[in-house]
């Protein structure tokens, strides 16, 4: 939403309601501009925050979203590496983007040799993650792993990242079922495309997008381009005018389709990052997380709006709320770095939530699906074969090796 135009497919909120309070963070980056992250929206919100909401006796609130950028504004938990923000397109390249087009293999051996002990956090294909640290390193000098101690290491620090920044923060947390909520995200997808998605992607294909296509230049990894939105409708854009109406069509309906799924799949991934981030995060600095229930559209008054206005005007005026927070038991013993390799998948899993997620995922039960009937066959053959070590990831979430 930081983005100019493109209202529809970011979801803005419309200029109706933005009339009844006021909005900051939207529609203010060009959309051409490839490298604005997470520490520019920070070092531009952090600034707001302080000096024209908190200056006024008024509360901000961060509505989300992307949480990782309302970490951002929560803990101390970035690392400065550039000089000044970027919101207007400029031709000066961008270091992690540069890395990122080094092979995976040899990324994670040069951060092997610069921060072993970050190196060994990371899974080796994840190129982003291993690029940043990389980069972190090369512009301060210090290795990334050791920044990060020395920010845990500071006075309200814990084991995820540095203190607090606002303690007397609370977290609201807007929750439905999940058959609810991806019946709610479909009719989401289909009020888009009635509201003229296909006109405003189409728009911004023609004045942004197109010269890149023709000259093979178009990356969907970064900026505005990351959208949900954009990659789902690349076939039925730059084949328009070119195919018959009947594949346009079909590729009109596999794009909404394909947002549809996207777009519920990022809502789990959403809720798992709340679960695993806000309510799982050892330590004392983390602010309480109130669960808001919103399956029921006809409940909004009693689930939500009265019981959130109740937690709110509790914490304006230092009152125990009449809430209570949501709590999830924190396993001390599980391991996230944990490395271990699948042998029957080829492939290296970090963690001990994301082995037991691998040992039940469709893909590796298919694998040991066919491992156990080469076996059976081979022993009705006459022959016996290497049983492995099988043991049984949801969603498989892990990543082929090198």
């Amino acid at each position: 939403q930081v983005y100019k135009g493109l209202d529809i497919i970011t979801n803005k909120v419309s200029p109706q309601e933005q009339r009844l309070c006021t909005h900051h963070m939207i529609s203010f980056v060009d959309p051409l501009v490839s490298n604005y992250t997470v520490v520019d929206f920070r070092d531009k919100a952090v600034p707001l925050i302080s000096f024209h909401i908190f200056a006024r006796d008024k509360i901000p609130i961060v509505v989300g979203g992307t949480n990782y950028y309302i970490e951002s504004l929560l803990w101390k938990v970035l690392i400065n590496t550039k000089e000044k923000p970027s919101t207007a397109p400029r031709p000066a390249s961008d270091r992690k983007v540069e890395l990122e087009q080094l092979d995976s293999a040899e990324l994670h051996r040069r951060l092997s040799r610069v921060d072993p002990e970050m190196a060994a956090k990371l899974h080796p294909h994840d190129k982003r993650k291993v690029a940043r640290s990389l980069q972190v390193f090369e512009e301060t000098g210090i290795p990334h792993s050791e920044i990060l101690h020395q920010q845990q290491e500071e006075e309200g620090g814990g084991p995820l990242g540095g203190p607090l920044k606002y303690p007397h923060s609370c977290i609201l947390w807007l929750h439905a079922d999940q058959a609810a909520l991806d019946a709610r995200l479909e009719r989401r997808v289909d009020d888009m495309v009635a509201a003229g998605l296909l006109e405003e992607l189409r728009d911004f294909h023609r004045r942004y997008n197109q010269e890149k296509v023709a000259e093979n230049r178009q990356d969907y990894q970064h900026g505005i381009f990351q959208s949900i939105g954009f990659k789902e409708f690349h076939e039925y854009l730059v084949s328009e005018g070119n195919c018959s109406p009947e594949t346009s069509a079909l590729l009109l309906e596999k794009g909404i389709q394909a947002l549809k799924q996207v777009t519920k799949r990022y809502a789990r991934r959403q809720n798992k990052w709340v679960r695993n981030r806000f309510l799982k995060r050892p330590g004392p600095n983390v602010p309480p997380v109130y669960g808001l229930e919103v399956s029921d559209l006809q409940r909004w008054e009693e689930d939500v709006l009265k019981p959130a206005l109740a937690i709110v005007e509790s914490f304006i005026q230092g009152r125990e709320p009449p809430a209570e927070p949501l709590r999830m038991e924190h396993d001390e013993k599980e391991n996230k770095r944990s490395h271990r390799v699948c042998e029957l998948c080829d492939r290296l899993i970090i963690g001990d939530r994301e082995w037991a997620a691998h040992t039940r995922s469709k893909s590796h039960l298919h694998h040991l699906k066919k491992r156990r009937k080469l076996e059976a066959s081979g022993r009705a053959g006459g022959t016996v074969g290497d049983s492995g070590d099988a043991e049984t990831s949801v969603e498989d979430g892990s990543l082929p090796l090198p």
